[in-house]
């Protein structure tokens, strides 16, 4: 069985076009692709993300604690390169990301040095980060760009830019 030329899907030897990636084929009595392996580089590698939606892939980039790598995934995705929506969640989900690095790292060593009886600092600063974060997936869902503030502004920027 012939296989595509750019992506590497299986695709039927009379197809003049890839079913899954569109990619014109080789014509009638050219040698059939030989399936991808380890060791041979045919092109590109498949897209991890090829079968998720755009509304998925958003709200995955606000997940906490582990948003940052669906983030990542995203921004090195050639399936939402293009998307500027997309781009900018996974650039703010990011960012948000930074905010709880801020409090684990700087906020709370700060607060737990300082003399006196303490605040539960940290935990109302995860809270309010949780609820932001709840908050975006909402926003996420039903494809709305909420930019928040400073991190927002910032993932605007970044998503622009290429």
């Amino acid at each position: 069985m012939p296989y595509c030329t750019r992506c590497g899907h299986e695709a039927g030897s009379g197809d003049a076009f890839c079913g899954h990636c569109g990619a014109p084929q080789s014509g009638p009595g050219a040698p059939p692709n030989p399936p991808r392996t380890g060791g041979a580089n045919f092109g590109p590698p498949p897209d991890v993300l090829a079968g998720l939606s755009p509304r998925t892939a958003a709200i995955l980039c606000y997940v906490p604690a582990i948003g940052w790598i669906a983030a990542i995934l995203v921004l090195a995705s050639r399936k939402f390169k293009e998307n500027g929506l997309i781009r900018f969640h996974a650039f703010q989900g990011l960012y948000l990301f930074a905010a709880w690095l801020v409090v684990d790292w700087v906020v709370d060593p700060i607060v737990r040095t300082m003399p006196g009886p303490h605040v539960p600092t940290e935990m109302l600063l995860h809270g309010a980060l949780l609820a932001v974060s709840i908050f975006m997936m909402v926003k996420a869902s039903h494809d709305e760009a909420y930019v928040l503030p400073i991190i927002g502004e910032l993932a605007q920027r970044s998503a622009t830019e290429h």
